[in-house]
């Protein structure tokens, strides 16, 4: 495990233009898993190393269904990434989160039913834990850098992701809303399920841009709607990034919730049981452990 933090950023492709992000380099991270999103942009941060990747590649190409997120993450992994900050666009479920409002989710409902969801499988077995599924020392970075930037964070939340690209049916909403959730979008699952057995620290920035169509005055979401208000949050979205990436460069030692260590107690399978081929594939995610053992 790296001493020094290296802070992955999935996102929009214009996340990587904030002032201050020097000896910018794009480079193609190779991956076991099939080809990332897109190359990732290595940069600099107030001395920090910054890690980029657009989710949906550049000019967004790729639908959720069709994103690779174990490549993703595994490629993460391979550029030295050990703490991951995801932003991603959200419809709010509450009347108290209106458009523009950036939420701190903690918890997940995954809905998504077309993606691989795990690392591992026949001839490697884990079974990581996840109950508390976002890294609060990560979540208390972005709290007080929203505070240093002049924004209103809202801390805490459930964020239950649906597998689109559809937008939601009203009694599908009403049904979110019924368990209690507070946004809902279509990428954050199984992302953060994947940062876990990858052993990265993991938080969400949910931000969101419109009412989902359980709202009486947004019964209709459009794309027309949702990139209006898009364009607005992406730029306190870059402010939020440039005050969070020093503070989490300053944080030395292991993560107290365990998150680097998460593979300790979840690999199941016996040594001479496991498949050479799969072990070989998961070198970057789950070679700590592995080697462990």
């Amino acid at each position: 495990m790296a001493s020094t933090p290296v802070i992955g950023i999935i996102g929009g492709s214009g996340l990587y233009q904030i002032d201050g992000l020097v000896d910018i380099e794009w480079r193609r991270v190779a991956s076991p898993f099939g080809e990332p999103s897109d190359e990732l942009c290595f940069g600099t941060l107030a001395g920090t190393r910054v890690v980029f990747l657009p989710r949906h590649g550049r000019g967004h190409r790729l639908p959720p269904s069709e994103i690779n997120f174990r490549a993703n993450i595994d490629a993460l992994k391979r550029a030295g990434v050990t703490e991951l900050i995801s932003l991603s666009a959200v419809g709010s479920l509450k009347a108290e989160l209106p458009p523009g409002t950036f939420v701190l989710a903690d918890q997940f409902i995954d809905r998504t039913f077309a993606r691989a969801k795990s690392f591992f499988g026949t001839g490697l077995v884990a079974h990581v834990a996840f109950g508390h599924p976002v890294c609060a020392r990560v979540g208390d970075a972005l709290a007080a850098a929203g505070r240093e930037a002049g924004m209103v964070l809202h801390r805490g939340g459930t964020y239950v992701c649906m597998e689109g690209p559809q937008f939601s049916t009203v009694a599908e909403s009403n049904l979110h809303r019924g368990w209690g959730c507070s946004v809902v979008g279509m990428t954050n699952m199984p992302e953060a399920k994947l940062a876990r057995e990858a052993e990265l620290c993991y938080a969400t920035v949910a931000m969101v841009t419109d009412f989902d169509c359980w709202h009486p005055d947004h019964d209709h979401v459009t794309v027309e709607m949702i990139v209006g208000v898009l364009l607005a949050n992406a730029e306190r979205a870059r402010a939020l990034v440039k005050a969070v990436v020093p503070l989490l460069g300053r944080q030395q030692g292991p993560c107290p919730q365990g998150c680097q260590h998460a593979l300790d107690n979840a690999i199941i399978t016996a040594a001479e049981a496991r498949d050479p081929a799969l072990v070989a594939k998961l070198d970057a995610v789950a070679g700590r452990a592995l080697a462990r053992r």
